[in-house]
């Protein structure tokens, strides 16, 4: 049986909220489209952990975030613990990486045989955070925001061309050496991550009428759950944005959309001129959510659907056409990929994953399918760890430090009544609670993280002393156009050209 080859498109910040494949056409994305309809559509995929690097580890590993360490945006993953890519490598696949995956430490490639361009942040510890000081160094602001709309051009949009530019002629590179040798593509784009910007041609797309604010309207901070409040107060979210500026930021985001639907269509059209589309299984991705406005929240670092669920669509070689409506997460792509590139493969790990292989669902099969959906967040400061866990349609969210909240998504999906304290859903909440603590140890894992950071602190003010070691992938002389040691986060990101 010939192997497939995978082309694997992940969209940074990308909710699955906005996509009409997820029954919500606030974006205009026809290359989407098109690509669900002929897949198999996972209807209910999560993140593991709403921030980019731990979910992107967690993803590439099989393995919840708290499991191998990746605790946050500045935590390393040891060169030792094995991804998808090693995996797929170690049975004859040729992997390469174009664009982000927010790798630290001096190991840049982690299975990936080649790397096409550099990563867009820091490769060393500089956004560690001191937990006693709250001390950040990558915090996203309310100008994330504020300065919002078109431009002419940004270093998002700068990196994001870099990275399909690679991608094509490396497709191209393929077909003209005709080597009997499978690929895995994984090509990663930092659209739409905020800010949210896009050009002329992208916000006009839409129409301030085609763009609808909020569905759920700002909750005050004293009314908000600890976390809600927790983030907002954090990043300067904590107040009324004009109704205009809320508009102008979903619409900017909304292009954005279109502007990776755009990246989409190009790679589909360049695997079919090089005639490498029949065989290749196509996946898209997102990393995490976005809270675009709703709940008065942005960014990402909650549990909430606009925040943690993502869209999760693979199509072509031998996938079915169709849709799922189980729980998955971003765990389960490491195994599904092996199963897919050999039918014994996803029995190939040396070590048990959280994730699962996803391929007898694709068959209709889901015999002894556990349908639930486990998150983690422990970042940005945090105090304790907080937990999410969705079981059928019901989810809870919980931490030593954070009061239970409890979701019916199938009667509230904008999860807008806490049943956390009504009586007649107790023992729901208590067994929830208690499948919570049957993955996690809150305590022990406060304890990690609490070494991991004081090791990291240490590290990075040795490597203060004297010369420090550049852990940043080098591709090419213009790397230090991206977001490097020393550079503020919203700085660099908001250098943008001709804002309007």
């Amino acid at each position: 049986m010939t192997r497939p080859n995978f082309l694997i498109i992940q969209a940074d910040q990308l909710t699955s909220q906005v996509l009409y494949a997820y029954g919500r056409p606030l974006a205009k994305t026809p290359h989407v489209d098109e690509l669900a309809a002929r897949g198999m559509v996972f209807r209910n995929a999560y993140c593991s952990y709403p921030l980019c690097g731990p979910s992107r580890m967690s993803m590439m590993t099989g393995r919840l975030a708290s499991r191998i360490g990746a605790f946050d945006n500045a935590a390393q993953l040891s060169s030792e613990i094995p991804t998808f890519a090693h995996y797929l490598r170690a049975q004859g696949y040729r992997t390469t990486l174009s664009g982000k995956m927010h790798f630290v430490g001096p190991d840049q490639l982690h299975g990936f045989e080649e790397r096409l361009t550099t990563d867009i942040y820091p490769g060393d510890f500089y956004w560690t955070e001191n937990l006693e000081s709250r001390d950040e160094k990558h915090k996203s602001d309310d100008r994330g925001v504020t300065m919002c709309g078109i431009c002419d051009r940004s270093v998002q949009l700068d990196y994001d061309e870099l990275t399909m530019f690679h991608a094509e002629q490396h497709l191209w590179d393929i077909a003209r050496q005709k080597v009997d040798r499978p690929f895995c593509l994984f090509v990663s784009l930092t659209h739409p991550h905020d800010p949210y910007f896009c050009t002329q041609e992208y916000y006009d797309r839409y129409t301030d009428d085609e763009v609808p604010l909020p569905t759920v309207g700002r909750v005050p901070s004293q009314a908000a759950d600890p976390l809600s409040r927790f983030i907002t107060e954090r990043h300067v979210l904590d107040q009324d944005f004009d109704p205009a500026i809320i508009r102008k930021a979903r619409r900017a985001y909304l292009g954005s959309c279109s502007y990776i639907d755009d990246q989409v269509g190009r790679l589909m059209t360049t695997l079919s001129q090089a005639r490498l589309r029949d065989n290749t299984v196509v996946i898209l991705l997102g990393d995490h959510g976005e809270m675009l406005g709703e709940r008065g929240m942005w960014f990402k670092r909650h549990f909430f659907e606009w925040s943690a669920r993502v869209p999760m669509i693979f199509s072509g070689g031998n996938v079915p056409a169709g849709t799922r409506d189980e729980n998955v997460t971003l765990t389960d792509l490491a195994p599904t990929l092996l199963a897919l590139a050999d039918e014994s493969g996803s029995n190939a790990f040396i070590e048990p994953l959280e994730g699962r292989d996803l391929t007898p669902l694709m068959s209709g099969n889901s015999d002894g399918f556990d349908n639930v959906a486990a998150a983690e967040v422990m970042s940005d400061g945090l105090s304790a760890p907080i937990f999410m866990l969705r079981r059928d349609d019901w989810k809870i969210i919980w931490g030593p430090e954070h009061p239970p909240q409890l979701f019916d998504l199938e009667a509230d999906p904008e999860e807008q009544e806490d049943l956390a304290n009504d009586p007649t859903h107790a023992a729901r909440r208590e067994a929830l609670i208690a499948e919570v603590h049957g993955i996690w140890d809150a305590e022990e894992l406060q304890s990690q993280i609490n070494l991991s950071i004081a090791r990291r602190l240490l590290i990075r003010t040795a490597h203060d002393v004297g010369q420090a070691p550049r852990w940043d992938f080098v591709a090419s002389p213009e790397d230090d156009r991206w977001c490097r040691t020393g550079a503020d986060y919203s700085a660099w990101a908001l250098d943008v050209l001709n804002p309007r």
